[in-house]
This record gives C-alpha cells, structure tokens and sequence, in this order.
C-alpha cells in the first residue's frame, strides 16, 4: 500500500516513493522501480482525463518525449481516469512513445505529496483550501486557445466542449466531491532521487493549470541525462 505524505509536495533531493499502477497505453502495470538504475525519469501527476487542461499538459509531455529521450530521459503520465476509461481515451488519442498509466484512487499523487484542494465559499488557506471567491475572480492565460485572460471555470467548460470530450459515468463516480486535486511533475534521477520538480502547490497557486517552460525542464533534463 502506498503511504500518504501529508507534508506538502516531495522537493529536489528527496527520494521519489515506490509506486506501481495499471498502464494504459500498454499492457501490464507502470513501476517507478523499474527505472532505478536504469534510467531518469520524468513523472507526471495529472487529475483525470476530465480535465481539458491536463490533457493539454499531456500532449505537451509527449510533444518533449523524444528530446527528453535524446537525453536519457523516459517519461511516465498518470492519470486520475478509471483503467478501462483511460484506455479507450488513449486508444483513440494516442501519444506516440509517452507512457501513461491510471490512478483513479490518486495515491501516487498523496505519496509525492500533491493536495487535495477544498472549495469553501470565501476561506482560502493554500494550499489546502480556497474559496469560489477567489476561482471566480481568477483568469488564466492560454495563448492559442483564447484571446484574452479567461476565468478557469469558464475556460474548462469551453475547452471540453471544443474537445468533444464527455465525462463518463465511471469518471463522474470518481470525482471527489468540493474537492480538486493538484497535479505535478517530477524529474528523477537514475537513482530515483527528485532533482527538479514543477507543482501547482507552488508559490501560493501561482501556476495552477499552467504547465513548466519547457526550456526549464529541458535544462534539468541535461544535468541528469546520461
């Protein structure tokens, strides 16, 4: 059983947990085992494929998966989507060379120590809580998608609706109700070591629905590809 880390987000420098999940774009299950002393990973923890967002930062993680692999580094996507779901998502958006694996109960997100965020009417105590206060008045940016600064709740239910995308009985079962959980990406080292990480738990919220710089990542990449 995988333990929750109920001190905040796992930093650089800190030993990436053991997880083992079901992968969706192949058979058999995803172990980050498997690459210790094999070869540095980037891990990333996404809500479900419910989330028009998330599956935006998936395509981007696959777009990077052959310059990260130039460098030897692999990539896995997890996903808080049920098994049979994710599959059938990926079977007909499929993400050449990126390995994604399901986590619908999202323990691989609380062993790296990702929050559940509460919505409250008006308290905010981030990183784990906030209130619709503050999601109405925000706007995000998403260049290509919108012309101007959009309000999230806005902008998710006209990216889905741009997707085609249907939540499924199977997802609406596992959305946590009032809840939302934060995402993540971690690169490990060949050892299994976290040497960069990019959180929307980070900097008071600061980069909820965004995504890394990919000249970031590519520079952490670098230091400890082989």
């Amino acid at each position: 059983m995988i333990e929750s880390n109920g001190n905040g987000p796992l930093q650089p420098g800190d030993r990436a947990p053991s997880i083992v999940l079901d992968a969706v774009t192949r058979d058999g299950k995803v172990s980050l085992d498997d690459f210790r002393g094999r070869a540095p990973v980037l891990v990333g923890l996404f809500r479900g494929l419910h989330c028009p967002f998330c599956r935006r930062h998936i395509a981007a993680m696959a777009q990077l998966d052959p310059a990260l692999r130039q460098k030897g580094v692999e990539t896995v996507a997890v996903v808080n989507t049920p098994t049979e779901r994710a599959r059938l998502y990926f079977r007909y958006h499929p993400q050449p060379n990126l390995l994604a694996a399901a986590d619908p109960e999202r323990a691989s997100h609380r062993a790296f120590g990702l929050p559940m965020l509460e919505f409250t009417e008006n308290e905010t105590v981030w990183p784990r809580k906030i209130g619709m206060d503050v999601v109405r008045a925000a706007r995000i940016e998403m260049p290509g998608e919108f012309d101007a600064p959009v309000n999230p709740m806005e902008a998710a239910k006209i990216l889905n609706e741009r997707d085609r995308y249907e939540i499924s009985e199977a997802e609406h079962r596992e959305l946590p109700a009032g809840n939302g959980q934060l995402i993540g990406e971690f690169l490990l080292d060949i050892d299994g070591v976290i040497r960069w990480s990019f959180t929307e738990a980070a900097e008071g919220g600061r980069h909820m629905f965004g995504a890394p710089a990919p000249e970031e990542l590519m520079s952490a990449a670098a230091q400890i590809g082989r």
